[in-house]
């Protein structure tokens, strides 16, 4: 779909910085100490939402990329844009179609490797209420797996994927990572259990472990389909289908959403950093602006707007408040400021134009495979 009064669009296009620009980031002398002296990095879940911008990232770096995924929730599509976007062949990137549950598939993967960016999990909150013993299997039990491969292969760094979900009923806004409450569902439990796992993994075996408490992560490739798809995708798709929109609860549900963008400039941070007590900690990763469900609803339909008009008259369908769900997240990122260097460049409005754009392309590749 093409943008309405595309023109106007391109003049009037927000810069892609929360911050603004800052040539001598933390973030910007990585890449060039990176490009300089490449490695060879593990992407768990590598063909997921995540997974797959990390390795686009990282190829896009000059890095050699191990992709270790079974493609039960990530896809082959992934990958291959990630080829495209990249210009790459095989030299620099592998896949190894394995699941973390397997001891085998996880030390193969990661043998000969210098540093593990674990994203493989099975998400979602409803989905672990109705399945608990699937989201343990994989959600610890596999993380366990990763990090016996890590040891046994001689592989010290690894950032993991943990979740603002742990903070479950804690009450005080925002959140930071000292203040923990009781976690809300299995979900929850799994991520925190993860945490946990890594302190003694640490302090057991000398590994270097760092939990990235990711908040709402948005952003292209995220998938719109199943019935634990988040509320972006599935927002975006439905607008852009005409569809009617729902909404668990009052839409008074407030969220910290967080561009993919910044995300991937975590884990890179936390995968480089030689600040010696930056290891062995966990760090919210997002921006600090807290959204509620109504609000997203109309930046959301605003951007839409641009591709389908009819979309101006689309209105909120309410249904019940879901088992689980926290009521209002937001986060203190000054932690991953300070021993990370981490400084978001995408706020959510930056964030939406590029989800929309991306969304919007996909519905009319959609359309013409029909």
């Amino acid at each position: 779909m093409k943008r309405i009064n595309e023109e106007q669009d391109r003049s009037e296009r927000p810069v892609k910085s929360a911050q603004g620009p800052n040539p001598m980031s933390a973030y910007s002398n990585v890449q060039k100490a990176l490009r300089m002296h490449p490695r060879r990095w593990v992407v768990t879940g590598g063909a997921g939402f995540i997974g797959s911008h990390l390795v686009e990232a990282l190829l896009g770096l000059d890095q050699q990329v191990v992709i270790l995924d079974n493609f039960s929730t990530g896809h082959e599509r992934n990958i291959q844009a990630v080829r495209v976007a990249s210009g790459i062949g095989a030299d620099r990137l592998m896949v190894v179609g394995g699941d973390i549950r397997d001891p085998e598939a996880c030390l193969r993967a990661i043998q000969g490797s210098d540093v593990v960016l674990h994203q493989a999990a099975l998400g979602s909150v409803p989905r672990s209420i109705e399945n608990p013993m699937a989201t343990h299997d994989v959600n610890v039990t596999g993380f366990l797996n990763i990090l016996n491969a890590a040891r046994a292969a001689g592989v010290k760094r690894v950032v993991y994927a943990s979740s603002s979900s742990v903070y479950g009923d804690h009450p005080a806004l925002p959140k930071i990572e000292e203040n923990v409450g009781r976690q809300l569902s299995p979900y929850a439990a799994s991520k925190y259990s993860n945490e946990v796992y890594a302190n003694g993994f640490a302090n057991a075996y000398g590994l270097e472990l760092l939990g990235l408490r990711y908040f709402n992560v948005f952003g292209p490739r995220q998938d719109p389909n199943g019935a634990y798809a988040a509320v972006m995708p599935r927002w975006f798709s439905a607008l852009l289908r005409g569809d009617a929109v729902t909404v668990f609860g009052d839409g008074e549900t407030s969220r910290d959403f967080c561009y993919v963008a910044n995300v991937v400039q975590a884990n890179i941070l936390a995968a480089t950093t030689t600040v010696p007590e930056a290891c062995g900690q966990a760090y919210n990763v997002a921006c600090g602006e807290r959204t509620s469900l109504t609000d997203l609803f109309g930046l959301i339909r605003e951007q839409v707007v641009q591709y389908r008009a009819d979309a101006a008259t689309s209105r909120l369908v309410h249904h019940d408040f879901r088992r689980g769900d926290v009521r209002h997240s937001l986060a203190d990122v000054s932690k991953a400021s300070r021993l990370l260097g981490y400084q978001p460049t995408h706020s959510i409005r930056h964030g939406l134009v590029e989800t929309a754009s991306w969304y919007a392309q996909a519905a009319d590749a959609s359309k013409a495979a029909a």
